[in-house]
């Protein structure tokens, strides 16, 4: 049996093999859903980054003359993390948009003081927050949308290649269009509980200048509470179909982002 050696060329393309799709992946996991969560260690992190940098390894597909080490590679190297960053951060807003929504019916009901700690960033977040939050992970894990988040990622590598320019304003804008629409998508769920709540408040303050020796601090809160929640009971399928909604539509953004950047679709 032949003794296995190894010489500095064969190290170098290993290396320089597994170096860009770890770029790109280890963008990802710093801004994809679930993995990004400040309760996962760094360490696992990186072992997470390595391990799908060497299954996808395969799929890349890297210049020749593209050396680590120059100019161009450090360029190479912050696009393939803004690439990544970018994949993940389409599906992320959209959590982020239904934290605003339960964060917003929250302030109207009056438990803007009820918070809990969000693992996601480490904070404070209301507990309607809090719960919206859990809605869109259910739903995202039940339509499988971490598998196909991973497969945008992957086909990142072929329609995406390394060493390309691909970060222009359209993508940039992409990313940035679509912000703007999540969090209005994430205005429309809390909007059918706001206006409830408004419609309460506005009558609590007719009852008090019709009777101003009620104590409204004392039933104005209870009432506003009780409405909140009969709001949210009542328009639950319709607040669940516009997170699934929701979250289609970004994992159909992250796959229209990889697919045809160069037309800035969405």
């Amino acid at each position: 049996m032949q003794p296995v050696t190894l010489n500095a060329a064969d190290v170098s393309l290993w290396v320089t093999r597994l170096w860009w799709p770890t770029l790109r992946v280890g963008g990802f996991v710093l801004s994809a859903p679930i993995a990004s969560e400040t309760t996962i260690p760094s360490f696992i992190k990186i072992i997470m980054s390595v391990s799908l940098a060497f299954l996808m390894s395969p799929l890349v597909r890297t210049p020749a003359d593209l050396s680590i080490f120059s100019a161009m590679g450090l360029f190479a190297a912050v696009q393939e993390m803004l690439i990544g960053v970018a994949i993940g951060m389409v599906v992320q807003l959209a959590f982020e948009a239904l934290t605003f929504a339960g964060q917003t019916i929250s302030l109207t009901m009056g438990l803007g003081f009820a918070t809990l700690v969000d693992p996601q960033h480490g904070a404070n977040t209301t507990v309607l927050g809090q719960m919206f939050m859990i809605f869109g992970v259910l739903t995202y894990l039940a339509v499988d949308g971490h598998l196909m988040l991973l497969g945008a990622l992957a086909q990142s590598f072929q329609t995406l290649p390394i060493g390309v320019f691909h970060v222009d304003g359209n993508f940039l804008a992409t990313v940035a269009s679509w912000g703007a629409h999540v969090f209005e998508s994430g205005l429309l769920i809390a909007l059918p509980a706001v206006i409830a709540l408004l419609i309460v408040n506005l009558a609590l303050g007719v009852v008090t200048r019709a009777a101003p020796q009620l104590n409204l601090f004392g039933i104005g809160f209870t009432i506003t509470l009780i409405c909140g929640f009969f709001a949210l009971i009542v328009g639950i399928e319709g607040t669940m179909a516009s997170i699934s909604s929701l979250i289609n539509n970004a994992l159909s953004t992250a796959a229209e982002l990889v697919a045809a950047p160069a037309t800035g679709a969405h």
